[in-house]
C-alpha cells in the first residue's frame, strides 16, 4: 500500500462522494454531478516557517472541512481519490 505525508503546509483530503440523487429522489447522471467540496482530513504537513517564525497546521487528520470549488491536485492513490491542498485552501471545518 502506498502512502503520502504532505509536506510544508499542505493537507491530504479524501473528497466525500458526490451526490448520486436530488432530494426528490431524482438520480444524477455521472456527468452532471457536481464535484464535491468537503472532505476528511486523511495527514497533515508539519507547518510553515514565515519571517523565521514556524506557523504550525490548525487543522488535523480526521477533520472534515469545506475547501474551494478549484482548490488543490486531485490524485489516486491505490485507487482512491484525494486531494492535495494548501491549508489556506481550506475555507472551514465543519462540526
Amino acid at each position: 500500500m502506498a502512502s503520502i505525508q504532505p509536506l510544508g503546509d499542505r493537507v491530504l483530503v479524501k473528497p466525500d462522494v458526490a451526490e448520486e440523487k436530488t432530494a426528490s429522489g431524482l438520480f444524477i447522471p455521472d456527468t452532471a454531478k457536481e464535484k464535491p467540496q468537503r472532505g476528511t482530513v486523511i495527514a497533515v504537513g508539519g507547518g510553515k516557517v514565515e519571517n523565521g517564525t514556524k506557523i504550525d497546521m490548525t487543522v488535523k487528520a480526521g477533520d472534515k472541512v469545506l475547501y474551494g470549488k478549484y482548490s488543490g491536485t486531485e490524485l489516486t492513490l491505490d485507487n482512491e481519490e484525494y486531494m492535495i491542498m494548501r491549508e489556506s485552501d481550506i475555507l472551514g471545518v465543519l462540526s
